[in-house]
């Protein structure tokens, strides 16, 4: 399975991204500021998401809203 950010480059374990939009956290009052850098992140089964820490909670994100650092 190829994993992919928006940009089309391919994502691997371990790999750190950030944020290329502003996202409301569902089920909280949070937001996640564009530019956040989630690193150390964990391929799901799914080849549109991934897995990272977030300000210690693990947050599921869409790889659409990420770019590769």
């Amino acid at each position: 399975m190829d994993v992919k950010d928006s940009n089309g480059t391919t994502l691997a374990e371990g790999d750190s991204v950030k944020l290329i939009k502003d996202l409301k956290v569902k089920g909280s009052s949070t937001t996640l500021k564009r530019g956040t850098v989630v690193k150390n992140i964990r391929l799901t089964d799914d080849a549109e998401e991934i897995e990272g820490k977030v300000d210690r909670a693990v947050m599921v994100l869409k790889t659409q809203f990420l770019q590769k650092v």
